[in-house]
């Protein structure tokens, strides 16, 4: 699978830095005054300085839930999502969604959780019992 890219406003460099290094554990690749890399589970995000663009998105409701619209993440192996749910637990994130297992019974069964970084983008961890159900309708 090739790497994706993805590039994201934040208020802050030095508090996206503890964030995506610290707390979410994403190794720092370059940087500058303006952005820093960070490397996302084998793939690209990269914070820019861009107050004026953050804030919350909209949300849209899935499985009685208030999913925000603009949000990005990764897909774990079930024992990684729920090391992380613990991990975030333990170091005080607040949950805009709390870890979950959601469409309990159907193709699309996945656990998941949504929190936000400090600049307000939100983060969607979420994880198969069998990856192979990824796309299933």
């Amino acid at each position: 699978m090739s790497p994706f890219h993805l590039a994201f406003p934040v208020h802050d460099l030095a508090l996206a830095r503890q964030f995506y290094g610290q707390t979410l554990g994403c190794p720092e690749g370059r940087s500058s005054e303006d952005w820093i890399d960070f490397n996302f589970y084998g793939h690209q995000i990269v914070a820019h300085l861009a107050p004026s663009e953050t804030g919350l998105a909209q949300r849209n409701a899935v499985d009685g839930h208030g999913v925000p619209c603009r949000h990005f993440g990764i897909v774990l192996p079930m024992q990684d999502w729920e090391a992380m749910a613990e991990r975030l637990r333990a170091d005080g994130i607040e949950f805009i969604i709390e870890p979950y297992v959601r469409f309990k019974g159907e193709p699309g069964e996945q656990a998941t959780m949504f929190f936000l970084d400090p600049s307000g983008n939100a983060v969607e961890i979420k994880a198969f019992g069998d990856i192979t159900k990824l796309f299933a309708k």
